[in-house]
C-alpha cells in the first residue's frame, strides 16, 4: 500500500514535473519565436529595400500584371482590391517624385533662359532702329533710299534668322540629360557677350553723342544682325555637322542575356552617346524578358537542391566556426563532380523545349489561319447581307479571337511571353490586320519572333529612368577604349567604344595592253 502510494506520488511528480518542463519549453519556444519575430521586424526597418527590384521580383511583377488565363475565358470579374504601402514604399515614391520635379524645373529654367536670350537678340536690331527716333527725332536725317533699302534688308534677315533659330534650338527634347551641353553654353555666352559688347558701343558712340546720321546707324544694325548669322551657322557646324562623320564604333552588350549590337558613332560627349545607344536600343534591340533568365537560375538551384552536407561530430563540436567553410568546400567539390553529368540533363531539357516550341506553334499557326479563312469567307458574303448586319474590323477580331485565343495563350506562356501581350493589345493587332488585309504570317510574325521594345506596349518602354555610370566625365569627348554603363531598373546596358582605325589607300595603275593575249591553234589535231 505504502508502495503503491509512493509510486503513484512519484508518478504524479514525474508527470508534474514533465509537464513543467513542456510549459517551460514551451514558453522558451515563444519567447524564441518573439525574439525572432522582433529582431526580423528591426531587420526589416533598419534594411530598407533597395530602390531598384531585384530581377526576380521584377519579373514577377510583371507576370501579375495580367491574368494568364485570358485564353481560358473571355468572363470580366470586377470587384474591389486592397493596397497597401510600406514605409520604403513611400520614400521611393517620395524620392521619384522629388527627381521629376527637379528635372521639370531644371527643364522649364533652361527653356526660359533660351527664351529670354530670343527674344534679346531678336529685339537688339529694332531697339538700335528705333531708339534715335524716340530721343532724339528733330536732330536726325531723312533716310534715303540706300537707306531704306538697308532697312529691309535688317527685317528679312530677322526673319531668316528667327526661323534658324526656331528649327536648331526650339525643337522638342528628347531626354533628359545629367548635365548640361558645353557647346550650347559657349554658343549662349558667345551670343551674350557679342550683344552686350553691340549695346555698349551703341550707348558710348551713339546714345552719347546723338548721331544724327540715320544710315550709320543701319548700317551698324545690319552689321549685329550680319554677325548673329555667322554665330548661328557656327551653332548648326558645332551641334549638328561635327557629329556626322562616323569617328568610333561603340560595343553595346545587354549584361543580363548577351545581346549584342555594334553602331558607329562621331565625335560626342559620353552623356550623348549614351542618348544616341538608348535612341538605337529601342529600335534593334529585341524587348527584354527576364522570364527567360529564370530557367537558368532554377536549373542550378535544382542542382544545387540535392546535395546535403551532414555535421557528423555533432553540434557541440568546438571547430564549429570551420563548419560553414568545410560545408562550402563540399557543395563545390559535388558540384563538380555532377558537372559532367550535367550537360545531358541541358540538352534533354532543351530538346523538349524546342519540341513544346514547335508543336505548340504548329497548333497555334492552323488556328489563325483558320481564323483568317473564316475572315475572308465573311468578306466574300458581306456584299449579300444587310446593311445592319456588317461587322467593322474590331467586332470580327472579337468574334473570331476566341478560336485562337487558347492556342495563342499555350505558345506565349511555352515561350514565356506571357506578360508582353494583353487580350487589348492582341485584339488591336488583330483588327489592324483585318483593316489593312494581312496575312496570317503577317499576324504572327509579332509573336513567333521577338521584336523591338517600341512594339511592345507603352508600359515597357515609357517613362523607363536610366543612369549613366561613367568613370569619365560625362561632358568628355568619347575616346579610344571609354567604357560607360546605362543602368535600368532591372538590366544595363555595358558600352565599350573603339577608335576607327585610319586607311590608307594606295592606287595600283594596270596598263589595258597587259589583258591582250594571242591564242594559237595548231593545224594538226590528235586522232
Amino acid at each position: 500500500m505504502d508502495t503503491e502510494s509512493t509510486y503513484s506520488g512519484y508518478s504524479h511528480y514525474s508527470g508534474r514535473s514533465r509537464g513543467s518542463h513542456r510549459h517551460g519549453e514551451r514558453s522558451r519556444d515563444r519567447h524564441k519565436s518573439r525574439s525572432k519575430d522582433s529582431r526580423s521586424e528591426k531587420s526589416v526597418t533598419i534594411n530598407t529595400l533597395p530602390a531598384e527590384p531585384l530581377l526576380g521580383d521584377s519579373s514577377l511583377r510583371g507576370e501579375k500584371v495580367q491574368d494568364d488565363n485570358w485564353g481560358e475565358t473571355t468572363t470580366a470579374v470586377t470587384g474591389t482590391s486592397e493596397h497597401s504601402l510600406s514605409q520604403e514604399d513611400i520614400v521611393r515614391i517620395t524620392k521619384d517624385l522629388e527627381d521629376s520635379v527637379g528635372l521639370d524645373c531644371r527643364r522649364y529654367v533652361t527653356r526660359s533662359i533660351a527664351v529670354i536670350l530670343g527674344l534679346l537678340v531678336f529685339f537688339t536690331p529694332l531697339a538700335f532702329l528705333v531708339l534715335p527716333h524716340i530721343l532724339w527725332p528733330d536732330k536726325q536725317q531723312r533716310c534715303e533710299t540706300a537707306c531704306e533699302g538697308l532697312v529691309i534688308s535688317v527685317a528679312f534677315k530677322l526673319l531668316i534668322l528667327l526661323l534658324a533659330v526656331w528649327a536648331l534650338f526650339f525643337r522638342p527634347a528628347r531626354a533628359g540629360l545629367p548635365r548640361v551641353f558645353v557647346f550650347r553654353i559657349l554658343l549662349a555666352v558667345l551670343v551674350l557677350l557679342f550683344v552686350t559688347s553691340y549695346w555698349l558701343f551703341y550707348s558710348v558712340r551713339i546714345l552719347h553723342s546723338q548721331d544724327p546720321d540715320y544710315k550709320d546707324i543701319v548700317q551698324y544694325a545690319v552689321s549685329l544682325v550680319d554677325a548673329l548669322l555667322f554665330i548661328h551657322y557656327l551653332a548648326v557646324v558645332l551641334l549638328e555637322l561635327r557629329q556626322l562623320q562616323p569617328c568610333y564604333s561603340v560595343c553595346v552588350t545587354r549584361a543580363t542575356d548577351g545581346e549584342t549590337r555594334h553602331y558607329n558613332l562621331g565625335q560626342l560627349s559620353i552623356q550623348r552617346a549614351a542618348l544616341a545607344v538608348i535612341e538605337h536600343y529601342y529600335c534593334d534591340f529585341p524587348i527584354h524578358n527576364p522570364a527567360l533568365l529564370s530557367a537558368s537560375k532554377s536549373r542550378a538551384a535544382k542542382h544545387l537542391a540535392g546535395l546535403k552536407v551532414y555535421n557528423v561530430d555533432g553540434p557541440g563540436n568546438n571547430a564549429s566556426a570551420g563548419i560553414a567553410q568545410s560545408q562550402s568546400r563540399a557543395m563545390i567539390a559535388a558540384a563538380a563532380r555532377r558537372r559532367d553529368t550535367s550537360h545531358n540533363e541541358l540538352y534533354y531539357e532543351e530538346a523538349e523545349h524546342e519540341r513544346r516550341v514547335r508543336k505548340r506553334r504548329a497548333r497555334l499557326v492552323v488556328a489563325v489561319e483558320e481564323a483568317f479563312t473564316h475572315i475572308k469567307r465573311m468578306q466574300e458574303e458581306e456584299p449579300k447581307k444587310a446593311p445592319g448586319d456588317v461587322m467593322d474590323p474590331r467586332e470580327a477580331a472579337q468574334a473570331i479571337f476566341p478560336s485562337m485565343a487558347r492556342a495563342l495563350q499555350k505558345y506565349l506562356r511555352t515561350t514565356k511571353q506571357q506578360h508582353c501581350h494583353s487580350m487589348e493589345s492582341i485584339q488591336q493587332h488583330l483588327a489592324f490586320c483585318i483593316t489593312n488585309k494581312l496575312t496570317p504570317k503577317a499576324f504572327l510574325e509579332g509573336y513567333l519572333t521577338p521584336g523591338p521594345t517600341l512594339q511592345y506596349g507603352k508600359d515597357h518602354w515609357l517613362g523607363r529612368r536610366w543612369t549613366l555610370i561613367s568613370e569619365a566625365s560625362v561632358t568628355s569627348g568619347l575616346k579610344d577604349g571609354s567604357v560607360f554603363l546605362l543602368k535600368c531598373v532591372d538590366f544595363c546596358l555595358v558600352v565599350t567604344s573603339r577608335k576607327i582605325p585610319y586607311v590608307q589607300m594606295s592606287e595600283e595603275y594596270i596598263d589595258p595592253k597587259s589583258h591582250k593575249f594571242v591564242l594559237r591553234l595548231q593545224s594538226e589535231t590528235s586522232v
